[in-house]
C-alpha cells in the first residue's frame, strides 16, 4: 500500500470542510466538481441515450465487446451522476472488456424512493430487450448504488427477468436506520461519509416510507436466488458493517459471496483510482471476478 498516496487523497478530501446543514444543490455542486478533477481518458466513448425511459451513459473503453454492465452510482439517492462516475466507469469497462451502461436514476427528494428501484429495473429490463445476453451481463454499484445493486437484483428476480451472471457491490449502504457498530466506531477514521447526513439522505430517500423495506435497506430483504455477488469495503469506513454483514446474509441465504475488506482503505476508494494504487488493484480484482463469470 502506497501510504503517501492515501494520506495525500485524505489531505485533499478534507481540505475543504462541508458547511454546516448544506443544501442538496451545494452537495450535487461539489460531487459534480469531484467527477471534473477525475476524468474519463480521451480514448473513452462515451455515448448518451434512453435505456427504458432512463437517461443514461454507456462509457466503454476501446475494443469493450465482451458483455455489458449496468452501473448504479452512489451519492446517497440524492447526489451524483453518470458525470461524477464515468472514470470508474471507464476503469470497470477496461477491466473487464465489457461496455458499463451508467444510469442517471431519478434521485431524492424529488424522486424519494422506490424511484431509484423502478428507474434500475427498467435500465436492467431495456438491455435484456435490446440483446444484452444474461450471461454476459452484470449489475455493479458504489455506496447507495452498490445498496441499490442489491435491490435492483430483488426486483428483477421478483419480475421474472433473468438473472445477470453477477454482480459488485462497492462499500454498499444497505440499511437506512444505520445501525451497524462501525457507524460509531469508524466515525473518527472515515473522511467522506459521516452519520448524521447518512440519516439525512435515508429521510430524504424514504419521505417517511419504513426505512426496513428490503428494497430500500437490502440488508433485509431475502436474497435467496441471487447470482454471485462480490462486496468491496474499507476498513476505515463507517459503512463496514453494512457490507459484512450484507455478506452474512447472502451467504446464508446461499448465494456465492466474496468479501474483501481492504486495510485502511475509505469510502468507494475505486473512485480515485487516478491516484490511489489500491484503487486501481481493487478495479482489477473486480474486473477478474466479472470475467470469470461472465465467460
Amino acid at each position: 500500500m502506497s501510504a503517501r498516496e492515501l494520506k495525500e487523497l485524505i489531505g485533499l478530501l478534507t481540505s475543504r470542510p462541508m458547511p454546516e446543514n448544506p443544501t442538496v444543490a451545494l452537495l450535487r455542486e461539489r460531487f459534480e466538481k469531484l467527477g471534473q478533477l477525475l476524468p474519463a481518458p480521451d480514448d473513452a466513448v462515451v455515448e448518451a441515450l434512453s435505456a427504458g425511459g432512463v437517461p443514461a451513459e454507456r462509457v466503454s473503453a476501446p475494443g469493450a465487446e465482451a458483455g455489458d454492465i449496468l452501473f448504479l452510482h452512489g451519492g446517497g439517492y440524492v447526489i451524483g451522476s453518470p458525470a461524477t462516475h464515468r472514470n470508474l466507469a471507464y476503469n470497470l469497462s477496461k477491466a473487464t472488456g465489457c461496455r458499463v451502461l451508467v444510469l442517471d436514476y431519478r434521485l431524492a427528494p424529488e424522486h424519494p424512493f422506490p424511484a431509484a428501484v423502478d428507474d434500475a429495473l427498467a435500465g436492467y429490463r431495456w438491455l435484456v430487450e435490446n440483446g444484452a445476453a444474461p450471461g454476459r451481463l452484470a449489475v455493479a454499484g458504489d455506496s447507495a448504488g452498490g445498496g441499490l445493486t442489491v435491490a435492483a437484483l430483488v426486483a428483477i428476480r421478483d419480475a421474472g427477468l433473468p438473472l445477470p451472471a453477477a454482480a459488485v457491490a462497492i462499500s454498499p449502504w444497505t440499511d437506512m436506520q444505520a445501525t451497524g457498530a462501525s457507524i460509531e466506531a469508524k466515525a473518527a477514521a472515515d473522511p467522506i461519509v459521516e452519520k448524521s447526513r447518512l440519516l439525512e439522505m435515508a429521510r430524504l430517500y424514504m419521505n417517511g416510507a419504513d426505512p426496513r423495506i428490503p428494497l430500500a435497506s437490502p440488508l433485509h430483504a431475502d436474497l435467496a436466488g441471487l447470482p454471485p455477488l462480490l462486496i468491496h469495503v474499507g476498513s476505515a469506513e463507517i459503512l463496514l458493517d453494512d457490507a459484512v454483514r450484507l455478506a452474512e446474509r447472502a451467504r446464508a441465504a446461499g448465494v456465492e459471496t466474496e468479501l474483501e475488506v481492504a486495510e485502511d482503505m475509505i469510502h468507494v476508494w475505486h473512485l480515485f483510482a487516478p491516484m490511489l494504487s489500491e484503487g486501481r488493484e481493487a478495479i482489477g480484482r473486480a474486473g477478474a471476478f466479472l470475467r470469470r463469470r461472465m465467460a
